[in-house]
């Protein structure tokens, strides 16, 4: 009941909060056994959206039901046959969908939703539908980001509206690269089930890969106002969560995690009380939340039990900045070692960056000038606000002030993010 009203109807704005917590939680199992049950992975999307945009009235109308999982898998559930009716009457399909309601519902229609008290799922199918659904979400046949948008919209159980403010686009574009996703899915004839075992690692790695990309942009975020987007971190944080539970057996998804937790746990220091970005020098380590540590750690050991791969030669680089009580008493020379070993096997660009600005702080600043200057030299970054940054601050570090402002300034108009290009011109201006 509405509490300013006990005795009237419930507010549309607590069925809005009832609908919304349920669909953020139960999204990834309604959506999966949606898809199983009609094997049709974009009619399962649009039939649960229909059941979530129906609660919305009548939960606003007669009360949050008392099983509201059960009511929007009955209620969605009706769509899809409304849909497969309306496909062709004779279609089997619905003809072995119909049989499967029961004779004494096929000719009522269908039960009332509230009714539904049967479990929505089969509990020793939940893990396998899971993880069928980020499998097709992240399918290879996507491009990237409609992978990041379909995954945060039926594994996440964001709204598009929400996807679109994290990542800073129009409402309708991320609209548009959901409706195209599910076509091309539905033209590839993707199905709803586990690659194939032979398959299954390396279609793993693009997962991974979608999930690490939301992260990433949560932790620091691209372009606008704001250093950090947690909202999206942690999402990243709970799908990487949900991945490992189903998969325990598998080291990168351990490392993963562990990257993840050991990165957020520095949050509360990554940034001042008016927003500005707080340098990894200039931190407070004792605002960081030890209890991510702690699940940091616990991740990294299970990755490390069958050799490290990419994520967990990041987390092992985390785990020694969390270890480390200052910058000047961190392990460079381990850091060092574990990013030329990430370079072997994942080479980037960035990679050798980051290995860079280690070897700055192990050898001295000249030592890893020279491999910057060596990524300027091949133009492998070009665009990026990251190499002047990196390479004004060496210059700094050098005496080399002219030079290091030059950077500096050339970094912060490359930059799109506010609080980022804010810390290159502060560190330019600070030079006599």
């Amino acid at each position: 009941m509405d509490p300013a009203d006990p005795d009237g109807p419930p507010s549309t704005e607590t069925a809005r909060r009832a609908v919304e917590t349920v669909w953020r939680i139960e999204s990834a199992r309604i959506v999966a056994a949606l898809s199983r049950y009609t094997g049709d992975f974009g009619l399962a999307e649009d039939v649960a959206q229909e059941a979530v945009a129906e609660a919305l009235v009548s939960w606003s109308r007669d009360g949050t039901p008392d099983n509201p999982v059960g009511w929007l898998l009955a209620t969605a559930r009706r769509r899809a046959i409304d849909s497969f009716r309306r496909r062709s009457a004779r279609d089997e399909r619905y003809a072995a969908i119909a049989g499967q309601l029961g004779e004494g519902e096929a000719a009522a229609g269908a039960l009332a939703p509230q009714q539904q008290d049967d479990l929505p799922w089969d509990p020793d199918r939940i893990d396998d539908d899971i993880l069928a659904l980020m499998f097709v979400a992240c399918h290879p046949v996507l491009a990237a980001e409609a992978r990041v948008a379909l995954t945060l919209r039926t594994v996440g159980g964001l709204s598009s509206e929400e996807i679109a403010r994290a990542f800073l686009v129009p409402v309708p574009t991320v609209q548009a690269r959901i409706t195209r996703a599910k076509k091309t899915i539905a033209a590839a004839k993707v199905p709803f089930e586990l690659p194939p075992a032979q398959d299954r690692r390396q279609r793993l790695g693009g997962v991974l890969s979608v999930l690490y990309v939301i992260f990433t942009e949560g932790s620091t975020a691209t372009a606008g106002d704001n250093l950090l987007r947690p909202d999206l971190a942690y999402e990243a944080i709970r799908l990487t969560r949900m991945l490992a539970a189903v998969l325990p057996g598998e080291p990168e998804v351990h490392g993963l995690l562990a990257l993840c937790e050991l990165t957020a746990a520095r949050f509360p220091a990554r940034t001042g009380p008016d927003g500005e970005a707080v340098l990894l020098e200039d931190q407070d380590r004792r605002l960081w939340d030890r209890s991510a540590i702690r699940r940091g750690i616990a991740a990294f050991t299970a990755a490390s039990k069958t050799g490290l791969g990419p994520y967990g030669l990041q987390a092992g680089i985390a785990a020694c900045h969390a270890a480390a009580p200052s910058v000047e008493e961190t392990d460079w020379e381990r850091i060092v070692l574990l990013y030329e070993a990430l370079g072997r096997i994942a080479p980037s660009p960035v990679v050798e960056l980051n290995r860079a600005v280690a070897v700055a702080m192990a050898s001295g600043p000249l030592r890893g000038l020279a491999i910057v200057d060596e990524l300027v030299a091949a133009d492998r970054l070009p665009g990026s606000h990251l190499l002047p940054g990196v390479r004004g601050e060496l210059l700094r570090r050098l005496g080399r002030t002219r030079e290091a402002r030059t950077e500096l300034e050339r970094a912060a108009r490359l930059c799109t993010n506010a609080r980022e290009r804010a810390v290159l011109l502060r560190k330019a201006e600070a030079l006599p």
